[in-house]
């Protein structure tokens, strides 16, 4: 047990938390971490240098811990905002499991294990994209971004999209045009995503004050927006084939994955004004997650068989 403040740092009550472990874990937003560490080790496994299994190993620890505790930070200062969130309403801090000044900690002493970490047992390069993506979601997005511009996760989806990046400069200690675009792909990704989850989720939103776009621009602007982005992120996927980083079997494959997203989308865009249950929007946010996934798996499965590959030929 911790005596720790009820409600936020701003006032004096007081009480006593009992969080448990899983309380903690949930902080770190597993799902969200689980990307990251994903899309981080394909980074890291595309560098065209090999790096000490240890290191890997290392670097992957530090990343996923530096996103749980961007996750721990970005649960502390949306506690307001989570609590009158239907899909929010349950995590640690809301609920009252875990208490705001627990959890400001936990993040904060996280971030600097990560960063630290990183920097010393691996490189400084890779340590100060972390600082700075740790910084960007939780200082930059959370606090500032969105709470006050509909474009809020254009500009904040940069902090998620640093993850193969800071894999790649883990390895090779630079930063080269091949992890730029891993970094694009996710970059744009991110608005149809969370547009598509805001336009079944828009009176969440509305309660707690967040200018998501169906709120502040309307459903209509929101469904062209999409698929605009479908339509620049379908040919993104697809250029590591395009500049000669991977294979004609990643080809094919980010094609198949891009025209399903770009199909989806359509479906958003076209789908009836009176359609309150927003299947199309429902269907494009879970093939989304399939998508991104399906992108960095095939872009994975390339780097392996190629390395295995050259390994017979040797």
């Amino acid at each position: 047990m911790a005596l720790v403040d009820d409600t936020s740092l701003k006032d004096g009550a007081l009480r006593m938390s009992e969080a448990t472990a899983g309380d903690y874990f949930a902080l770190l937003k597993p799902r969200v971490m689980s990307l990251v560490v994903f899309t981080a080790f394909v980074g890291l496994v595309a560098a065209p240098v090999s790096i000490n299994p240890m290191l890997a190993v290392v670097a992957i620890l530090a990343i996923a811990i530096g996103a749980g505790a961007s996750g721990a930070l970005n649960m502390w200062y949306d506690a307001d905002i989570d609590a009158v969130m239907t899909r929010t309403a349950t995590r640690p801090i809301p609920s009252g499991r875990v208490a705001p000044g627990e959890a400001l900690v936990f993040g904060l002493v996280l971030s600097a294990l990560s960063v630290m970490t990183l920097g010393v047992l691996v490189n400084w390069l890779s340590a100060a994209l972390l600082a700075f993506t740790i910084f960007f979601y939780a200082v930059v997005y959370t606090m500032w971004l969105k709470r006050w511009t509909p474009q809020n996760i254009v500009i904040g989806g940069a902090a998620g999209a640093i993850p193969p990046v800071i894999g790649w400069a883990a390895v090779t200690g630079n930063v080269s045009l091949e992890s730029v675009i891993l970094f694009l792909i996710i970059f744009l990704w991110t608005p149809p995503h969370f547009w598509a989850l805001a336009l079944f989720k828009s009176q969440d939103y509305e309660r707690a004050g967040i200018p998501m776009m169906p709120n502040v621009a309307g459903e209509a602007s929101t469904r062209r927006q999409i698929f605009a982005y479908a339509v620049i992120l379908a040919p993104v996927g697809v250029l590591p084939w395009v500049l000669g980083y991977t294979s004609v079997g990643y080809g094919a494959v980010a094609t198949l994955l891009g025209a399903g997203f770009l199909w989806y989308s359509w479906k958003v865009l076209v789908m009836p004004q009176d359609d309150r249950a927003m299947r199309p929007a429902k269907a494009l946010f879970g093939y989304s997650l399939l998508y991104l996934f399906g992108i960095f798996a095939a872009y994975l499965a390339d780097c392996v068989v190629e390395r295995v590959l050259a390994i017979g030929g040797a």
